[in-house]
């Protein structure tokens, strides 16, 4: 190739030419040649971000952080800058959950930039912890016939805080399953 840079139809200056076989001493030929080829992009991934823990809020979005870069080839100069955003794999609660990061808010600069095409990192994740909900009102449990379990349905208290469409409700826990009287009850979400 004339140069190194991505391009459609570069000239390719072939040299060094030989014939092989049996009969080549037979027959002359040229030792040189011009045809032309694609040099495409460069997929280069994006590195140095992070994405922010946080607490649930009903959403799969991320913020990312970090510094970002790149490691470009040899001596290129090619430099990251610019910021983006992530998506949770889902939004419920996790530990250690992947991201998507979004480049296109990223960009690309120096002089051998338009040789590379900027992809997403690997491996970034970040956690999504619980949200604290409180109750308002005075939560009394409901008395029932024996079952073998130790759930109670729980009325009198209203939860507060709970996230658009979520669908989370106030019961109890007996302490256990048995038969008894003023039996403690611990409040629990469902």
């Amino acid at each position: 190739f004339l140069d190194k840079n991505v391009g459609t139809g570069k000239t390719v200056n072939v040299s060094g030419i030989t014939l092989g076989g049996a009969d080549a001493r037979n027959y002359t030929y040229n030792t040189t040649a011009t045809t032309t080829a694609n040099i495409t992009k460069l997929n280069i991934a994006l590195k140095g971000v992070t994405a922010l823990s946080k607490v649930y809020d009903g959403t799969t979005a991320a913020t990312i952080g970090g510094a970002a870069y790149i490691s470009a080839l040899g001596t290129d100069s090619v430099s990251a800058g610019g910021s983006g955003s992530g998506t949770f794999s889902t939004k419920s609660v996790g530990t250690g959950k992947p991201v998507t990061v979004n480049v296109s808010g990223y960009t690309l600069s120096g002089a051998d930039a338009g040789n590379y095409n900027l992809t997403a990192p690997y491996g970034v994740k970040a956690d999504i912890t619980k949200l604290g909900l409180t109750t308002t009102g005075t939560p009394v449990a409901a008395s029932r016939v024996y079952d073998g379990t130790t759930y109670t349905t729980v009325s009198g208290a209203t939860l507060v805080g709970v996230l658009g469409s979520d669908d989370v409700y106030l019961g109890g826990l007996f302490a256990d399953k048995n038969v008894g009287v003023a039996k403690p009850v611990s409040l629990t979400l469902t």
